[in-house]
């Protein structure tokens, strides 16, 4: 008699759970990369950790959902800062990127850069350096303008220099 009231029981809950499951089907989801262009161009393969951090927070950053978006603006300036530098975004209303300009203190130089530098000035010591990236997006594909700018030192001597990421002195 037992064993029957409790094989009632455990098929009257497992009839109940049955009736809990409930199938839906959802809706497509699309998803877009609206920042491609600034993405492809500022090509996170040579940056810093820091530097390819907060490139990826503005090209994720959508301004649509911003507090201070509003359909009447055609264009958004939004600045995202770091310790180690600041990126200044321009947006349109849709939330593609614009224009960028970018600005790091003491990031790690490139490979090429390094190399450049220490084969031209033998002796000389990396004392500071700045990296400044710019992007505008013309049309099909945007432009782009990488440039560090170095301090060397040698002793009590100091040098500025200037070259890109492939190390070619300007």
């Amino acid at each position: 008699m037992k064993k029957i009231i409790f094989g009632l029981i455990i098929f009257g809950l497992t009839f109940q759970t049955y009736g809990q499951i409930k199938t839906e089907e959802l809706s497509e989801v699309v998803i877009s990369a609206t920042n491609y262009k600034y993405l492809n161009k500022v090509g996170l393969t040579n940056a810093s950790v820091p530097v390819e951090l907060l490139q990826s927070k503005v090209a994720t950053f959508d301004v649509r959902d911003a507090d201070f978006y509003s359909d009447e603006y055609d264009t958004y300036d939004v600045s995202f800062y770091i310790p180690d530098g600041y990126i200044l975004a321009s947006y349109d209303k849709d939330g593609t990127i614009l224009r960028t300009a970018e600005r790091y203190k003491d990031v790690a130089l490139p490979r090429p850069v390094i190399e450049s530098v220490a084969r031209t000035y033998p002796g000389w010591t990396f004392a500071k350096d700045v990296y400044k990236v710019s992007f505008y997006d013309s049309g099909m594909s945007g432009k782009i303008t990488r440039m560090y700018k170095i301090v060397l030192k040698n002793g009590d001597e100091r040098m500025r220099l200037k070259c890109n990421e492939e190390g070619d002195f300007l």
